[in-house]
């Protein structure tokens, strides 16, 4: 009786003693799941391993596998035709040795076994509903991802980086990534290079040779940290001694050449020993393992003054940087005072100071970054003398608006020009880095739909966006304003429509860069003279895969944005995409339609906001008594009501129902029947009543909320 397991193994039972006669997790192809075992059944002779298929599309036998060598000390291998081409390591108790990202936690378990009977290993998952798997691939490569909504989110592979690679560096040596000299091969303590020259020419395959032979009176040995021990199939296993005693076990004998815990669990009982060539080592930034490395009495001698004078030196270090740090604090009050007195007189100029020299260093460090994003832009550098004179001293009669970044002023320039003064509040929540990146990323983008950056100032304390000025402001301003309300009809409510849907279809695909705005809403929609809207507010963009565009979504723990126009998994989880924007889009266009902000409450339904409360009557089949009353009698009811649903389609749920930009622009042009909408997110359950259908709070921004994310290691 053949079945198939929750788990993925179809097995063959017995029907009447339902005994098990043969399963599928004995015989893996590219892929092992959780609960299924790699390595050799010692009983049967069964050997458990990986294999890689051709290609992605061709299921055909490959060339790479993933297997235990039970040779010497047991340890996971990738093989490249045959021959090793990355070592995971020997097993210490937590994690393969050569995997130090590798981690125990609540969602993902490791359990290895080494016994008479088997030597295998096993994952299990212990949270329900998440799938992970571990795979190897051509060329060479194995993997581990977990799905994540849509799909496979690889968190971990190897070999990664030259040092991951088997013998990256010859014997006796081990290789270090983050070498100074640019040359990842070092000879261990007590050896040198067995070929200058090879060596010079950073040839170091040949690896190193002792300098002074061992089995010396006054030999001992060197503790290497953060280590990759080296290839464990020759190494000599006692699982019984100590540290100590693996140490008296090694001076016993001339031939050990090093010695470690092979347990980082139990006390650290267990000892490993090697005698002749160390292969394979490397060193690791962060994890690893402690190997003690045999030495002669020189080299034992040279290392002992070595540490005793680094000792010595960062005694004497914390003197001199203790000294130094007092009389730069000295210096800088000093400092302070003088600019200060400076900074009063001129306070009849200028109504803003410039207060530190912390802010002068920025703002040099500032202009540098700038300089460099935007130096093929025609943005320009403003003096703050001209902006000051623009806006009157930032006066209030020129004050346009404000929000949680600061203030936005009208002005104009010596030659008559007018423009909008963003200037950056120093108690904002958005800072420097969204300040940086509002500029980065504006200076590349060029569209009808978007608002157009003229420069920036950054001087002291001071940080300002200059912007053309649109005399309409924003598009909040008209549609939940019952006076301005009535300027718009719809035909010039569907062309500000379509024009923000054009704006956020060039920055998800038509620019060189795709960019995810992440806070579309309607205040962030400007409207020139002729009420063409114009996208604003790029400071919690994103770019994401460069400008090979490859990339279309990424996460964060810093959440950004405004409440209400939010995706259900980027307000929970962090994750981010061009469907984030879809869904802000979404909520944007059924408040031009309705007249009503998302956050509205309704009578009939007081646990319903705006989008639940469209959903309810889109099901009913009274869609359009949602649509303003300045616009009733108005209005093509057949376009109003495509709008509705497309806006309901943007609204959904679950993102990859969603419908992408250009969709929403081709359904926008078109009247071809369109897909159902799916149950929309954030239809709340709240218990608050209000008195007025359309009373509201308004939108909530938010500078930033902390959230915890699950990342595979």
């Amino acid at each position: 009786m053949a079945r198939l397991l929750d788990t993925g193994n179809l097995v063959l039972v017995h029907p009447e003693t339902q005994s098990l006669i043969w399963q599928s997790f004995d015989f893996p192809t590219d892929t092992l799941l959780p609960f299924m075992k790699l390595g050799l059944d010692r009983r049967t002779g069964l050997n458990r391993f990986l294999t890689s298929w051709k290609s992605k599309d061709d299921p055909g036998t490959g060339n790479c596998t993933l297997a235990i060598d039970p040779t010497g000390y047991p340890q996971l291998f990738l093989y490249e035709g045959g021959a090793p081409l990355w070592r995971g390591g020997s097993w210490t108790g937590k994690r393969w040795s050569g995997v130090p990202e590798m981690t125990q936690n609540y969602i993902f378990n490791v359990s290895y076994v080494d016994n008479q009977d088997e030597i295998a290993i096993e994952y299990g998952v212990t949270v329900p509903n998440v799938f992970t798997r571990m795979m190897v691939e051509e060329p060479g490569v194995v993997q581990r991802s977990t799905w994540f909504e849509t799909g496979w989110v690889r968190f971990w592979s190897a070999p990664k980086e030259k040092c991951d690679y088997y013998k990256a560096c010859g014997p006796n040596s081990y290789c270090d990534p983050n070498n100074l000299e640019k040359f990842e091969c070092t000879c261990l303590p007590g050896f040198e290079p067995k070929s200058a020259r090879d060596w010079f020419l950073r040839d170091g395959s040949g690896g190193c040779v002792r300098n002074v032979s061992t089995c010396n009176s006054g030999e001992g040995f060197v503790k290497l940290a953060r280590v990759k021990v080296p290839n464990t199939s020759i190494a000599r296993a006692n699982m019984s001694l100590s540290l100590k005693g693996c140490e008296q076990e090694c001076l016993k004998n001339c031939t050990c050449t090093a010695y470690t815990n092979a347990n980082e669990t139990e006390g650290g009982i267990g000892c490993l020993t090697w005698h002749g060539n160390l292969v394979d080592t490397r060193i690791y930034t962060n994890g690893g393992q402690y190997l003690y490395l045999r030495v002669d009495a020189v080299t034992l001698a040279q290392y002992a003054k070595k540490n005793g004078l680094l000792q010595n030196k960062g005694k004497l270090a914390i003197l001199v940087v203790s000294v130094a740090v007092i009389l730069l604090i000295v210096a800088s009050i000093v400092y302070w005072f003088i600019i200060r007195k400076i900074k009063e007189k001129r306070q009849s100029k200028y109504t803003f100071s410039n207060t530190s020299a912390a802010a002068s260093f920025e703002e040099s460090s500032t202009r540098r970054e700038l300089d460099g994003s935007t130096r093929n832009s025609d943005l320009q550098f403003f003096e703050l003398s001209k902006i000051v004179a623009a806006t009157d001293n930032f006066s209030v009669s020129n004050k346009l608006g404000e929000g949680g970044f600061g203030s936005v002023y009208k002005g104009c320039l010596y030659n008559g020009k007018e423009i909008a003064v963003k200037r950056l509040s120093k108690y904002s929540g958005q800072g420097i880095e969204e300040f940086k990146n509002e500029v980065a990323i504006i200076a590349k983008l060029q569209h009808r739909n978007l608002v157009r950056i003229l420069g920036y100032c950054v001087q002291g304390e001071e940080k300002m966006l200059i912007y053309e000025y649109l005399p309409n402001r924003s598009l909040d301003t008209f549609i939940f304003d019952e006076t301005k309300r009535s300027l718009l009809d719809w035909g010039k409510c569907f062309e500000i429509i379509c024009g923000i849907a054009r704006g956020i279809l060039y920055l998800h695909q038509d620019s060189r860069l795709r960019i995810i705005h992440r806070d579309l809403k309607a205040s962030n929609v400007l409207l020139d003279n002729a009420m063409h809207p114009k996208i604003a507010d790029f400071g919690m963009a994103r770019i994401v895969g460069g400008e090979s565009g490859d990339q279309i979504e990424a996460n964060t723990n810093r959440v950004v944005g405004t409440y209400g126009y939010m995706s259900p998994e980027y307000a929970m989880r962090g994750l981010f995409s061009v469907k984030s924007d879809v869904y802000s889009f979404g909520v944007l266009l059924l408040e031009i339609i309705s007249g009503k902000r998302n956050s509205t409450y309704y009578h009939d339904d007081p646990s319903s906001n705006l989008i639940g409360h469209v959903w309810e009557l889109w099901k009913e089949g009274k869609a359009m008594e949602i649509v303003d009353s300045s616009l009733v009698d108005k209005t093509p009811d057949n376009e109003v009501a495509r709008c509705i649903q497309i806006g309901l389609l943007c609204v959904q749920e679950y993102a990859t129902d969603r419908p992408n930009m250009s969709s929403v622009v081709a359904m926008l042009g078109n009247d071809r029947p369109l897909p159902s909408p799916q149950q929309p997110a954030f239809v709340l359950k709240g218990s608050n009543h209000r008195k007025d259908t359309s009373t509201s709070d308004g939108a909530i921004s938010v500078n930033e909320v902390t959230v915890s994310l699950i990342h595979g290691r």
